[in-house]
């Protein structure tokens, strides 16, 4: 395997499969399968999952609300997804622990930083939710920080593209691809594809993200293997 330890970001949405709302208890399953492969092949894996397909505080279901309020019931719905994909991988053989920022020992850890580590190197899975605990920082941020803290080789961003593109690709068809970007061209030419705050944590700490595409089944075993798939970002 290409990497030892990597920090896989999921959105929100990919639970949802393709509904709107909710979680697709299907596609929560392939996933798992997936993200099962690469951690038996040895792989040591943290997973941040956002909270999309529930609530999200920039939503426009939010505008009428505090910010921070609404910020925090969008961490709370990282929590619901958090634990699904638990049970999913649970259901496939994979020992893996949700930790989260905001303490509710009942149904999760509370987010140690050594803890967390022990659990990757006794090759658990690692799903960090409620974000960073503070509002105003959105999932890619709290990816980023987690994959710093734990010493993460490289932040994986799932997408529903194949990687970064110099126009959205989805309403532009003669974007063009990038298959290796730098740090300060993404944020110059705002490109989008994570939070400016992330690249920006990501470019400061020489820590490579590499974007590519999840709805091509393969992909996370592909991407862990160090094979040409989506964007690298450096």
């Amino acid at each position: 395997m290409a990497y030892k330890r990597i920090l896989l970001k999921l959105s929100g949405e990919v639970m949802a499969g393709g509904a709107a709302f909710g979680i697709d208890s299907e596609r929560v399953r392939a996933l798992a399968e997936e993200v099962a492969e690469v951690v038996r092949a040895g792989v040591e894996l943290g997973l941040v999952v956002g909270g999309g397909n529930f609530f999200r505080g920039v939503a426009p279901a939010a505008r009428q609300m505090d910010r921070v309020t609404a910020d925090h019931m969008g961490m709370l719905a990282t929590v619901i997804n958090a634990l699904a994909l638990q049970d999913a991988l649970e259901k496939q053989g994979v020992p893996t622990r949700v930790m989260t920022a905001i303490e509710m020992r009942q149904v999760a850890e509370p987010y140690i930083r050594r803890r967390a580590v022990r659990h990757l190197e006794k090759g658990r899975a690692v799903i960090f939710a409620a974000g960073t605990s503070n509002p105003y920082f959105s999932t890619d941020t709290a990816a980023t920080l987690r994959a710093l803290e734990i010493r993460a080789e490289v932040v994986a961003k799932a997408t529903r593209v194949d990687g970064v593109y110099d126009k959205d690709p989805l309403k532009h068809a003669d974007a063009t691809l990038y298959r290796e970007i730098s740090y300060q061209d993404v944020l110059a030419r705002q490109l989008g594809v994570m939070d400016a705050s992330a690249v920006a944590m990501c470019r400061d700490n020489r820590l490579p993200i590499l974007v590519f595409n999840l709805n091509q089944r393969g992909n996370i075993m592909r991407m862990s293997m160090g094979e040409s798939v989506g964007t690298l970002i450096h």
